[in-house]
């Protein structure tokens, strides 16, 4: 009979389990969103990949559960006082989650909308070229201050850093044939009735009767640029602004991607952008731009393409600045290796698209010292090449590899691969997903019978015959950006794609050629503007064919079926919820009481149509309201929905929480209403899970059939493999592009093309490589 365990023994056996089971990230009962009260293990301090179909609840684990708590549980060790001036973030809906580390979410969202920030700042690389020209540059001007141009001491005094100034068109401010009473001013904002322009009225300056056209000279100076003065309206002293000193004030300090859309419609029309006379757009004063190393000022450095940058910092050989230059040059390797070494440091932030963004904030993260960082990545081969994806890979691995726990929220097999773990979700999307269908190694998932283990070996063979255009529509002599006087010829009533890596020089060719034409439609990736009470069926128009229904059917007006009018809720404003500020706590979003987040009054509710309610019928998946709606304009948007794969989202589900990929699609959606002969579309696989790539394709084709012409930007080798036309820019990025490489058929690119384009295609469709590789 053995013996029993010792004391000892039992002690060791626990803290071993212990340790085991501080090794993982511990889920249980989450529910967030669609989550099916899911319990799992995610490995830490290893690679895991999150996949499904889109709206399977990836999103709602990973960014929703995981990252959340782990954010909310750091912002909880801040005082009330300081949690006040950030932002407030809930409890996700989980029982418990276990060994949680700190979370850092590297995210395509855009980089902020400051036109001080630039892809320089946001890295460091700036800074340590300041610090590098305070040291090393002749003459000697200061410390690294007087290269900034952010600080007094080193902006340009004429635009104060910002490397343009600002004309406003007067008519546009104001119209001269009124008087102030009659509402001459033209500026947003500014009605008759208001302070700001009572403030005008009554300020003695003028007189309020005359028109504007009929003032002296030294009345149109007061009006328009006369600085603050101290007046006195009535019993009230009153500061003094003039408009024009009002207007730059109020408008041109915001940046425009901030204003809202009346606003920003103002400015764009008043105000004229041009480069600074005076720095010639370097935003820096002449002391900073005369310091000199090896013939380049700070400027000329910061406009340099970074992979030039980086040759030039390679040679600079000075002993004392060694460990700055080492640091300089790791952090631009590490932006070349990234794939952006086409970019520059003085590119605005706010310019990067989403995917450079999120890479940009990654090199952030590489020299790092921190270790055991739970990193959360949203699809970080979002405009990726193929041959860029491989840098991404290697980057991931080496975030893992220096003891941090990575998770990636990803669709591409490069990446799945890679994987230390993967963590299936499904098996459908909305309310069919929300479940853990498989959670284990590659080799697991490969075997497991999933949707996605099904689809990770699967390829889109070549077309076996390739349609014929019915014409051409050209281009001829583009220069924009990168571009080198590229003339090609789009064929028209065919599905043609436009690749190449990064920076190559797509969407110039595209969108600079082609937008804004009557007869080119275009589905960007330009985010979707709406407030919290934006939905798809608002965003579509959809609501107002069923308001209509509802009203026919009950003989009462349609206003009353809108939650942002006469039928909303008094309680919460046709919201549903009920926002309540905590002062120096953070605020809370509840259910509200009164219509317990129906949104609609009672009386409203007793209004049926074929037995549904208004919130009812907000409360409908897609696919479920294009069955209830048989018929008529209601259907026919219904089934665009459906066409783009969206049958499982909920009409009254708020904008905000669909997912890129969503969002992408129901633009797509709105547009195939559109009556014209060409589309447009930028990287319409954004989001798609693998299994969706087929039903794009299948979408495409469609469009195709109906007469139409498709273009589209895209990455992905099976739109490309089954194009009936390619247009492969390249060879590279930055000035390294900029050139048409190849056009054709995907056969003819894959049997004699030679640029990285046709290298992964010819691997994607399993073909040998040519003997010899010369078509371009």
């Amino acid at each position: 009979m053995d013996a029993d365990p010792s004391h000892d023994e039992v002690a060791v056996t626990g803290r071993r389990q212990l340790a085991d089971s501080h090794d993982v990230i511990q889920v249980r009962g989450a529910r967030e969103n669609n989550l099916a009260d899911i319990s799992l293990d995610i490995p830490k301090r290893r690679l895991t990949v999150f996949t499904g179909v889109s709206g399977s609840g990836k999103s709602s684990l990973v960014f929703g559960t995981i990252a959340a708590e782990s954010q909310r549980l750091i912002n909880e060790t801040y005082t009330a006082f300081i949690q006040s001036f950030m932002p407030s973030l809930g409890r996700p809906d989980v029982d418990a989650l276990h060994n949680l580390s700190a979370a850092i979410v590297v995210d395509q969202e855009r980089m902020g909308v400051n036109s001080r920030s630039t892809v320089g700042t946001a890295t460091d690389a700036y800074t340590m070229l300041r610090i590098l020209f305070s040291r090393l540059g002749t003459p000697h001007v200061g410390t690294s201050g007087a290269f900034s141009f952010n600080l007094p001491e080193g902006m340009c005094p004429e635009c104060e850093g910002l490397g343009k100034v600002s004309t406003i068109d007067v008519d546009e401010v104001v119209d001269v044939n009124l008087s102030l009473r009659e509402g001459a001013i033209r500026v947003p904002g500014f009605g008759a009735e208001t302070w700001y322009v009572q403030t005008y009225v009554n300020s003695g300056f003028f007189d309020p009767d005359t028109k504007l056209k009929d003032f002296s000279r030294e009345e149109w100076a007061d009006l328009l640029n006369r600085p603050n003065t101290k007046v006195r309206i009535g019993t009230t002293n009153v500061t003094y602004e003039g408009l024009m000193v009002r207007v730059r004030r109020l408008f041109l300090g915001k940046e425009r991607e901030s204003m809202q859309p009346h606003i920003r419609a103002f400015v764009d029309r008043a105000v004229e952008f041009a480069r600074c006379p005076a720095c010639e757009g370097t935003r820096l004063n002449p002391a900073a731009l005369s310091a000199r190393i090896d013939g380049r000022n700070i400027a000329e450095c910061s406009a340099m393409q970074i992979n030039d940058l980086a040759d030039f910092v390679r040679g600079i050989g000075d002993e004392f600045a060694g460990p700055l230059l080492a640091n300089l040059r790791n952090t631009l390797d590490s932006l070349v290796g990234i794939g952006l070494g086409y970019l520059s440091l003085d590119r605005e932030s706010a310019t990067l698209s989403g995917g450079e963004a999120q890479r940009v904030k990654m090199v952030r993260h590489l020299g790092s010292s921190l270790t055991d960082v739970t990193y959360v990545f949203d699809e970080p081969t979002i405009g990726l090449h193929p041959h860029d994806i491989e840098r991404m890979n290697n980057l991931l691995v080496l975030l893992r590899d220096k003891g941090n726990t990575v998770l990636v929220v990803e669709h591409k097999p490069e990446t799945i691969q890679i994987a230390d773990h993967v963590v299936d979700l499904g098996p459908g999307a909305g309310d069919s997903g929300g479940q853990v269908c498989f959670s284990g190694d590659v080799a697991g998932l490969r075997a497991s019978g999933t949707l996605t283990g099904r689809y990770l070996d699967h390829r889109v063979t070549l077309r076996e015959k390739v349609r014929e255009p019915r014409g051409q529509l050209s281009i001829t002599g583009a220069t924009l950006h990168n571009l080198r006087d590229v003339s090609v010829d789009l064929p028209l009533g065919v599905l043609t794609v436009v690749t190449g890596v990064a920076g190559s020089g797509k969407s110039s060719l595209i969108h600079g050629s082609l937008g804004g034409r009557d007869d080119v439609v275009v589905a960007d990736q330009s985010p979707i503007r709406g407030s919290r009470r934006s939905n798809p069926a608002t965003y579509t128009g959809l609501l107002d064919p069923i308001r209509t229904a509802f009203a026919k059917a009950n003989g009462v007006k349609a206003a009353l079926f809108s939650a942002n009018s006469e039928g909303a809720c008094s309680t919460c404003k046709g919201i549903g919820l009920v926002y309540t500020d905590l002062a120096m706590m953070a605020g809370v979003a509840s259910v509200c009481e009164e219509c317990e987040g129906k949104r609609f009054t009672p009386k409203v509710l007793t209004y049926q149509l074929r037995g549904r309610n208004i919130s009812e019928v907000h409360a409908m998946s897609v696919a479920e309201a294009h069955d209830f709606f048989s018929s008529g304009q209601a259907h026919a948007i219904l089934r665009r929905l459906n066409d783009v794969g969206l049958g499982y989202v909920h009409l009254g589900q708020p904008l905000t929480t669909l997912s890129g990929g969503e969002r992408q699609r129901l633009k797509l959606a709105i547009h195939m209403a559109e009556k014209a002969a060409t589309y447009v579309l930028d990287e319409p696989t954004t989001g798609l899970h693998l299994a969706d790539v087929d039903q794009l394709l299948a979408l495409l084709d469609r469009l195709v059939e109906e007469g139409n012409t498709v273009i589209v930007i895209e990455h992905h080798q099976a739109v490309m493999a089954h194009a009936d036309w390619l247009i492969d820019l390249g060879p590279g990025a930055g000035h390294d592009g900029g050139r048409i490489v190849f056009t054709g058929t995907p056969a003819d690119l894959v049997a004699t093309g030679d640029s990285l384009t046709a290298q992964h295609l010819r691997t994607y469709v399993g073909h040998p490589a040519p003997a010899t590789a010369g078509r371009a």
